[in-house]
């Protein structure tokens, strides 16, 4: 009688046998560098356990893994990392990360400067490849984004491009469905308060409110445009009273400019929601201590940056996700 020959183990049963993740496994086969004594030790006894023979080819392949990857955010100033938004983004990307046992570099490249440290960090390989998030339309950090060989992912589609790899929220269904809430509300002079339109986001977040109106059989009002900070919000709703005194809705396309725009009409005389209804987008922990508080349309950020990591990561291993829309729903307060 034959034997049959015994089916190697692959490197995936390793991971498992040891409690770690693929990519924990290959750097400490592979001795490389931020993998903690103790995923190593296990490593180590399951290839033992198991009788695994590790690729060469593959080997060499991580042995020129840097241990860390980047998250671009090309934002204007280094207070961009203060906004509650990104900093929520920052932590669930990094808990995703710290499970693959990759470092998370922060890189701000809005300047000139920025970028170009940007393309040599690229150009030598210094990480194990990208996450982009706040890309506006013809942003040159798409170019280098493009160019590079390695793994990118995006935070939110950029406006303009279908990247190959992004995990975005539903925008346009959830400002479709902030608009929907005030006009339930018999409000019909309902406006909107909305970043740039030079991003995805503020188009998506413009078109489902657009989208809501017309449906409804009403005029939709031109953006007013802010900046996503809360003092834009209040300059907006500032302006927005002068144009159309009558308005008696609001949807602000983030929490902080629909914080801004509570402040605005407090100090117009305008009393919320009986005068003016008020809905924002994201559920920041402003949402829920502003005065009235925040009706808002909830999106999962920390599940937005921990998602895109992890699609990074099956990247990095040599997978193949597909790109991920994340839900939203809304959360009523006392603003509406």
């Amino acid at each position: 009688m034959t034997d049959v020959p015994r089916r190697q183990p692959t490197l995936d049963e390793v991971a498992e046998r040891a409690g770690v993740s693929r990519s924990a496994a290959s750097r400490a086969l592979n001795n490389a560098p931020h993998v903690s004594r103790a995923k190593r030790e296990a490593v180590h006894r399951a290839i033992r356990e198991l009788g695994y023979v590790p690729n060469t080819t593959a080997r060499a392949l991580a042995t020129r893994q840097r241990g860390a990857a980047a998250l671009v955010i090309s934002g204007e100033t280094p207070s961009i990392f203060a906004d509650p938004f990104f900093a929520r983004v920052i932590v669930g990307a990094s808990a995703a990360l710290e499970e693959a046992d990759l470092h998370l570099m922060l890189c701000l490249a809005a300047a000139d400067r920025g970028r170009r440290r940007l393309e040599e960090l690229l150009r030598a390989r210094g990480v194990d490849g990208v996450m982009l998030m706040a890309v506006r339309e013809n942003d040159p950090v798409l170019h280098i984004a493009r160019e590079t060989e390695l793994p990118v992912v995006f935070g939110g589609r950029p406006a303009g491009y279908e990247p190959p790899w992004y995990v975005d929220a539903d925008n346009v269904g959830g400002a479709r469905q902030a608009t929907e809430h005030l006009l339930a509300r018999g409000r019909r002079r309902v406006a909107l308060i909305c970043g740039l339109l030079d991003t995805e986001v503020s188009r998506a977040r413009h078109r489902g409110y657009r989208e809501a109106m017309i449906l409804a059989g009403l005029e939709p009002f031109a953006p007013e445009i802010g900046d996503f900070t809360e003092p834009s919000g209040a300059s907006a709703m500032a302006e927005l009273l002068k144009r159309h005194p009558d308005v008696d809705g609001v949807f602000a396309a983030n929490d902080n400019m629909a914080a801004g725009a509570l402040r605005a009409l407090r100090g117009a005389g305008r009393v919320v929601p009986r005068d003016v209804a008020v809905v924002g987008f994201d559920d920041l922990d402003i949402a829920r201590i502003a005065e009235p508080s925040l009706t808002t349309v909830h999106q999962p950020i920390e599940a937005l940056g921990r998602e895109t990591a992890r699609m990074l990561v099956a990247l990095i291993a040599g997978e193949a996700p597909s790109p991920l829309i994340l839900p939203t729903h809304l959360v009523s307060r006392s603003s509406s």
